[in-house]
């Protein structure tokens, strides 16, 4: 009943959102934090206006490099200090950079293993510690911060020496859940809709990261008006219940 109602509030919501220029392609670059989402929310979007949407990306290294090199879209939906850079280079809209969802850091076991207690700084260390092996996506939000919560604790050698390195969020995922890795780090959200992983718990209040994604519209959009008003769909309260099941949550107010 509870999804029977919300679809039929977004489709509601939706119905205000249909561009009149008719049927539009809005081209996303986004991360995968936020995949989940888009994939829920785009599919009502198109079956009630009409327009498609469409998708390239990948890690924060991949977006940059995507809207550096002049890729075209018409939203990109990336993390807040990223889109403020493009916001000053003149790549996206002036005003139209707004917070959307956040996640934090966690650590993942293979489905069924025993969860290790990651709960305070002193316990997360050792975690790391007593781990025969560590898997993350080489490039990244997860990695960059991994990196800095590595040197804080002084065991940067330690894990580097254990450390299985994958160039995507799928082999990662799969390192750990064939019994290859014994942890991942990675996003809450990412963790939660792996298959075969567990989330072990989130990284202590100390060394937690959040990753705040905005959405932006181009500078050169070839469709604003169809990328406003998915935007828009996005920020509804129609969409809240969708963002809390991937395990993310609103960045702030609308």
């Amino acid at each position: 009943m509870l999804r029977g109602l919300l679809v039929g509030t977004i489709a509601f919501a939706m119905t205000s959102f249909t561009t009149a220029a008719g049927a539009a392609e809005v081209r996303i670059i986004s991360g995968p934090a936020t995949a989940g989402v888009l994939a829920q929310v785009g599919t009502q979007f198109e079956r009630e206006t009409g327009n498609k949407l469409t998708h390239r990306g990948g890690v924060t290294g991949v977006l940059k490099q995507l809207i550096e090199s002049g890729e075209p879209f018409d939203l990109a939906m990336v993390p807040g200090p990223l889109m403020d850079q493009f916001v000053k280079e003149g790549k996206i809209a002036a005003g139209t950079s707004k917070p959307f969802v956040r996640v934090g850091m966690g650590i993942a076991v293979r489905a069924g293993a025993a969860k290790p207690d990651v709960s305070t700084v002193a316990k997360f260390k050792q975690t790391l510690l007593d781990a025969k092996s560590i898997t993350f996506v080489a490039s990244g939000e997860a990695a960059t911060h991994l990196a800095e919560v590595l040197d804080r604790l002084g065991i940067s050698k330690q894990v580097k020496a254990k450390a299985q390195l994958q160039q995507t969020v799928a082999a990662a995922i799969n390192a750990v859940a064939s019994g290859k890795a014994e942890l991942y780090v990675s996003l809450t959200n990412i963790i939660a809709s792996g298959k075969g992983i567990e989330l072990a718990g989130p990284f202590p209040p100390e060394l937690q990261h959040y990753l705040v994604i905005n959405t932006g519209i181009s500078a050169t959009a070839k469709e604003p008006d169809a990328a406003k008003a998915f935007v828009k769909l996005l920020m509804s309260a129609s969409v809240d219940q969708i963002i809390k099941a991937k395990g993310l949550e609103r960045a702030s107010s609308r």
